[in-house]
């Protein structure tokens, strides 16, 4: 290697080539006078001074060696005494967990083992060395905030998965869970502890106490008075949960937070921490102390701008220095104390990093001077404690530490080189890199100074009884207006801090995502999407593994930041070539997702699976997109081929690629979400057996046989990706429905699925799970209102319970002023208004992408279901999650938006394209919550007409073959406030109890859709088969629901007139109230078909509109006798007011009954009132009096029986004033006279029918029709309903071929 500038050559193996005397005089090197001085200036003795020139060794190349020797050697004569074994410790030095004994329980421990994950119910673990005398400190860094006890413990004791540290005699714990401490019993001690807190356990062997500190602060004396003596010595020990994680510190690296007086476990290297110092030392005076050649003096220089110029004498002293420092920083406790400490220093000046170019000036001398293996190892640890440093800094309220550590990490990746290789080999495979772009949220709000940072706290007060905020404006006071306005420019000074460190994080991913940094190898963008797309598939495959998940909290930050970077380099690339897309259009092309080119696992695809898909879309693959499958691609692969052959692919695919790969590649791919809040190695799993599960059966990732066109993750190139001429890289296959347009650079769209898949993966349930905050503070404003109500009523000689009121007033006020810091915390991380369009501008992607996939045909199938979920997601997300701190309405393009999305619901939610029943299902269910609320409502009916009618008709298909509630429920929806008394938002008796959550679309007002309503109607009328088709299924449903319903309040009531004490299932009791709230829905479809389309029933011109007239009064008159009979079963069922069955009573069936016989008696013409009359007193099960309960007219012997406490609660619509209009009332007088009178006219002119003449099969009508060619006989009634479903003879199962009337004969 030549140094710059110089023909000195000098290897770096040796640096001692100028030691020999005929290599004295090299060119460059400056005169011995000169040399001397430097030399001495920069190689200083302990105590800095420097002799006076005339007793100074003459110092030359030749014996600067030797020189440095003897420097080194100064202060070394107490590393002896240091070697020996500290007084009051027992065991190894190096101390560590003891994963061979002394465990209990599965647990995972890392390969440092210093990590450990539970990975059962209690698993408890110690340390291999315990101490005996004297005081001791270790660490532990919290990973995980769950139920863990952290301490000491004998060897005498036994823990078991019930009992950990601190349940046994002589073991100790704190708990920062529970906010307690252990032995044996439990009382109340210290604060509760977070994810990314440390733990300093102290234990006083002298005095016999044991204390505990938190982040440094000291938690006070946990234990005094403990058992000591022969025999007694401590072990650190812990027992964890099943998923919590841990890592300890007994003094591998430096303590975060030492305690003077207490020593760590493990004694720090203090001979090789002294010479690391004193050659640090040494290079800064090199970098301080220039040479003047043309003067012939030593001058100061400007650290900050020092380079290495390629002057020799500097560089043969630097190389000196490096022989002995290189091998000291391969040391992690060194790289920590020394290196990183330093590095930091040259950043605390301030300003931008790019203003410290010595940072890569030093990078530079590394990769110079030192051994790779040196380099790497360095380089590793460093980035390992700048990670673990981030993350287990304290907040304090200018965010400063954090900003420190991402400062100095984008220093050190700005650096090329350095930047290749971590992301080759660290990043990605070490460490937990997506620390760097977490936040985390502070539990204390005390410590992290937000207190000073927003000294005035507000919440809204405006809430009904259910929980939702009141949308009657009240005017605000003029103190809650201030201490709002307060409280906002809090939030403000809040948000700019975070800000901050929100742009040093991007910074990051920019350099990540750097495409231009070509020289000596791959790009860094090509490096970081292979381990970018490694990273997707550990998540999407261990979906059950927990261990090997990244947590959704990083998740969530992660994905801004993405998008963020991924933008900026978007619309950086528009700005060069004005014909591609700006960010803003961003899409997806559908070729990505069957040009095999990018890996999606095993994630479904809409189609099905992607073998196949390729065998049946094979054909299409080949016509549109010019892609033709190897026939020998499509043969099949069993999961036993698979079994077969795993073993001696992985052992293929590993002894293909270098040995150096062979800790990052393979089908077992390295979990990067283990314990250790840096590391990401194997695990060793231990149980009680001491069994090692360290290679699963199983690799993770799955052996793809079809995917001949696939390359291995890690080995694409520039050109697999961006393609080259004549090569389109990942767009090969561009089908002819995609415009030939350039979008932008292929990696990017690769980056942009990547971050789509991000989002379904756990990014939508972390945004749902911190709305738990605000809804917390919400739970508490109320209680405060409502406490502040009580103590205006309360009256003054109670002083009593006033003083109660006042202590429940100061605790919610407590909790409410800390809530609400929390609050703004969580809303300027995760709910701000720039958040909410990254979310927005996602949801934009995925509808372009869907429209665009949906052009291609048949080859919409192979679009990942994905896709659609985060379409549906993230607008539920931007409507729930966001609100009330940012609207949507306000977001740009938000009405067509809107509409787009619901074009995609309609159209897809019956797409025969689309086999999950998972996604149909969900599909379903956005289509029903969105046409519950008006505005995405108008949206529906903003779509095209032709879109409109196609989803109407898929919604009236029959109701077999299909899971039909969804679709009835969303025609419930667009009916709900047409109905007869259905302008209901809640039952009339669940008033007065507040709803689980008020926000479900369930519980929204009414807004019905006429237009979509017309669309039925007209379907319905034009469509002869469709009508007939759908009511039938419609009334098979309800005739099934009603009867389980019935069923099952039979056994409830059994259950419940048992003497002795019995529990009803409450599995049951949800089942019931379903089949209910089924019965009523189908009720109301069947009212909105009455009402809309009544010529269905009444124009018996049509085929089968007599009998669906028939089959529906048949059932009504079930419903009605089975609801409205005195004192019956579904009286006393609704009586119990079982917890379960709150939705059941008599409202809500008994006006959806009334609506549809109201419909068919009162509000049609006379021909159909007449027909409608005839059929419903036909029918044998009528009751007039289950007419006249509607209006509380009972029975005279019901009324002679019933007790005047019976007479009060007898039902009645008239009591239902507010739900049901006058009018209405009116409508069922006149049908209860209309049928009083026809049914006495009935009477009269009915004559007697002997049983030979009667159907035998409902023995109600008489034989009306003999069936072809058998002669078997019945009724229309039962034949015509029969053959809707069935074409055999009840009789001779003969396959029926015609029905003819039939007429007895005269002479008979």
């Amino acid at each position: 290697m030549t140094s710059r500038g110089s023909g000195t050559a000098f290897s770096r193996k040796n640096y001692r080539l100028t030691t020999e005397p005929e290599k004295s005089k090299v060119t460059g090197i400056v005169n011995s006078r000169l040399l001397n001085d430097y030399l001495h200036r920069v190689f200083t003795t302990a105590d800095g001074n420097q002799p006076a020139a005339a007793y100074r060794k003459h110092l030359t190349f030749q014996n600067l060696q030797e020189h440095l020797e003897r420097l080194l050697a100064e202060e070394n004569g107490s590393e002896d005494s240091r070697d020996q074994v500290a007084e009051g410790r027992l065991g190894p030095s190096t101390v560590v967990l003891d994963h061979t004994s002394g465990f209990e329980g599965l647990l995972l421990v890392d390969d440092d083992l210093l990590g450990v994950i539970g990975h059962s119910n209690f698993g408890s673990i110690r340390a291999t060395t315990c101490v005996y005398k004297g005081k001791w400190i270790y660490e532990v860094l919290i990973s995980s905030q769950g139920l863990m006890q952290i301490g000491w413990c004998t060897l005498n004791c036994r823990f078991n998965q019930e009992e950990g540290v601190g349940d046994t005699p002589d073991s100790y714990a704190y708990d920062g869970n529970r906010v307690r401490k252990w032995n044996v019993t439990t009382t109340n001690y210290g604060k509760s502890w977070a994810a990314g807190d440390i733990v300093s356990c102290l234990i006083d062997l002298d005095e016999g106490t044991i204390a505990f500190c938190l982040n440094g602060i000291s938690l006070g004396t946990a234990f005094d008075n403990i058992t000591r003596g022969a025999g007694m010595a401590y072990f650190p020990a812990i027992s964890l949960s099943f998923k919590e994680s841990v890592a300890f510190n007994f003094g591998s690296r430096p303590l975060r937070y030492p305690v003077e007086g207490y020593r760590p476990l493990q004694d720090p290297p203090v001979a090789d921490l002294v010479k690391a110092r004193k050659l640090l030392g040494y290079l800064k005076n090199v970098i301080h102390i220039g040479i003047d050649v043309t003067e012939g003096k030593l001058v100061e220089k400007d650290t900050s701008m020092w380079q290495l110029q390629g002057e020799p004498t500097v560089l043969i002293t630097l190389a000196h220095i490096f022989n002995y420092f290189s091998p000291l920083m391969c040391k992690v406790y060194l790289v920590e104390d020394v290196l990183m400490t330093f590095l930091l220093s040259i950043l605390e000046r301030g300003g931008a990093v790019e203003a410290h170019p010595l940072i890569q000036q030093l990078l530079d001398l590394m990769w110079l001077l030192m051994e790779e293996y040196e380099v790497h190892e360095c380089l590793k640890q460093l980035l390992m404690s700048l990670l673990r440093a981030y993350r287990f800094s304290p907040i304090i309220p200018d965010l400063g530490l954090q900003i420190h550590y991402l400062r100095l990490t984008i220093a050190v990746l700005k650096h090329e080189k350095s930047r290749k290789y971590l992301l080759s080999n660290v990043l990605f495979d070490v460490l937990r890199s997506v620390v760097f772009f977490y936040i985390k949220s502070p539990l204390r709000v005390e410590e992290a100074g937000l207190q000073e940072l927003i000294p005035t706290t507000w919440w809204p007060n405006r809430f009904t009884k259910e929980g939702k905020e009141s949308k009657e404006v009240k005017e605000e006071s003029a103190e809650e207006r201030l201490r709002r306005r307060a409280y906002e420019r809090g939030c403000q000074r809040l948000k700019k801090r975070i800000e901050v460190v929100e742009g040093l994080q991007v910074q990051i991913l920019k350099l990540l995502l750097n495409n231009k940094d070509r020289g000596g190898g791959e790009a860094s963008r090509y490096i970081f999407l292979n381990k970018f797309r490694k990273f997707l598939q550990e998540n999407a495959s261990n979906r059950g593994n927990l261990t090997v998940l990244c947590p959704p909290e990083y998740m969530v930050c992660f994905l801004h930041r993405l998008i963020a970077a991924l933008r900026y380099f978007w619309d950086g690339h528009k700005a060069k070539n004005p014909a591609a897309l700006s960010s803003e259009e961003a899409y997806v092309p559908p070729q990505l997702f069957y040009n095999g080119k990018v890996d999606y696992f095993d994630l479904q695809r809409l189609g099905g699976l992607l073998s196949h898909l390729k065998k049946t879309l094979k054909d299409d693959l080949a016509a549109k997109a010019n892609i033709l499958i190897d026939p020998a691609e499509l043969q099949a692969v069993t999961m036993d081929d698979l079994d077969e052959d795993e073993e001696s692919a992985t052992s293929a695919a590993q002894s293909q690629r270098p040995s150096a790969a062979l800790a990052i590649g393979g089908a077992l791919a390295r979990p990067a979400w283990l314990s250790s809040p840096t590391l990401g190695r194997a695990n060793r799993f231990l149980s009680t057996a001491a069994v090692s599960l360290m290679n699963p059966r199983r690799p993770l990732g799955t052996l793809e046989k079809i995917k001949v066109l696939t390359l291995r993750v890690e080995q694409r190139t520039r050109e697999d990706i961006e393609g080259t001429h004549g090569n389109e890289g990942l767009l090969l296959g561009r089908p002819p429905e995609e415009p030939d347009q350039p979008i932008t650079e292929n990696s990017l769209l690769e980056v942009l699925d990547g971050i789509v898949m991000m989002y379904n993966l756990s990014v939508h349930q972390q945004l749902g799970k911190m709305v738990g905050v605000s809804d917390d503070v919400n739970e508490y404003a109320m209680a405060l209102k409502d406490t502040e109500e009580k103590i205006s009523r309360c009256p003054k000689r109670r002083r009593d319970i006033h003083e109660e009121l006042l202590k429940s007033q100061k605790v919610f006020s407590e909790k409410l002023n800390h809530l609400s810091r929390r609050l703004a915390w969580i809303n300027v991380t995760i709910y701000s208004k720039e958040k909410m369009q990254d979310i927005y501008w996602l949801l934009r992607v995925c509808i372009r992408t869907i429209e665009h996939g949906d052009r291609t045909g048949s080859l919409f199938a192979f679009m990942p279901e994905f896709y659609l979920s985060v379409a549906m997601n993230s607008y539920s997300a931007l409507k729930n999650y966001f609100s009330p701190v940012n609207s949507m309405e306000e977001l740009p393009g938000y009405e067509e938006t809107l509409m787009r999305l619901a074009a995609i619901l309609a159209k897809h939610f019956a797409d025969s394209r689309i086999v999950g029943t998972d996604i149909r299902d969900s599909l379903m269910q956005a289509l029903a919550s969105y046409v519950c609320y008006p505005h995405s409502l108008r949206a529906v009916e903003r779509i095209p007409e032709e879109q409109r009618i196609s989803m109407m008709k898929n919604l009236l298909a029959p109701y077999e073959q299909r899971p039909w509630a969804q679709t009835n429920w969303i025609l419930v929806r667009l009916w709900r406030g047409c109905g007869f008394g259905y302008r209901y938002t809640r039952l009339p008796h669940l008033l007065k109890t507040k709803p689980e959550d008020a926000s479900l679309p369930s519980l929204q007002k009414p807004c019905p859709s006429t237009l979509l309503q017309r669309h039925m109607a007209d379907l319905l009328r034009s469509d002869r088969d469709l009508a007939p088709s759908f009511l039938n299924s419609v009334l098979n449903q309800l005739n099934w629901a009603f009867s389980e319903f019935i069923g099952m309040i039979q056994e409830i009531q059994q259950a419940a007139e048992r003497l002795e004490r019995n529990f009803v299932d409450s599995r049951q009791l949800k089942v019931c109230a379903t089949c209910f709230d089924l019965s009523v829905s189908l009720l109301r479809v069947l009212e909105m078909t009455v009402t809309l389309a009544p010529e269905i029933f009444l124009d018996w011109n049509r085929p089968s509109s007599e009998l669906l007239l028939r089959r529906l009064a048949q059932l009504l008159n079930q419903v009605l006798n089975r609801v409205t009979a005195e004192r019956n079963l579904f009286d006393r069922v609704v009586n119990l007011r079982l917890p379960g069955l709150e939705s059941v009573d008599h409202y809500p069936i008994l006006v959806a009954v009334t609506g549809i016989l109201v419909r068919l008696l009162v509000d049609s013409d006379v021909q159909g009132t007449e027909r409608a009359t005839a059929v419903l007193l036909a029918d044998p099960c009528f009751q007039l009096r289950s007419i006249q309960y509607l209006l509380g007219h009972a029975e005279p012997s019901a009324l002679a029986a019933a007790a005047p406490a019976t007479d009060k609660r007898h039902f009645s619509l008239h009591t239902y004033t507010e739900y049901i209009s006058t009018e209405e009332l009116a409508k069922v007088e006149k049908m209860l006279n209309h049928l009083s009178e026809e049914s006495k006219q009935a009477a009269a002119t009915t004559l007697p029918t002997s049983e030979e003449d009667l159907c035998p099969i409902c023995y109600a009508h008489p034989i009306s029709a003999i069936f072809r060619p058998c002669s078997h006989k019945s009724c229309k009634a039962c034949i015509n309903q029969h053959l809707m479903n069935n074409k055999d003879c009840f009789f001779c199962k003969a396959t029926i071929t015609g029905v003819d009337d039939f007429t007895k004969p005269a002479s008979s």
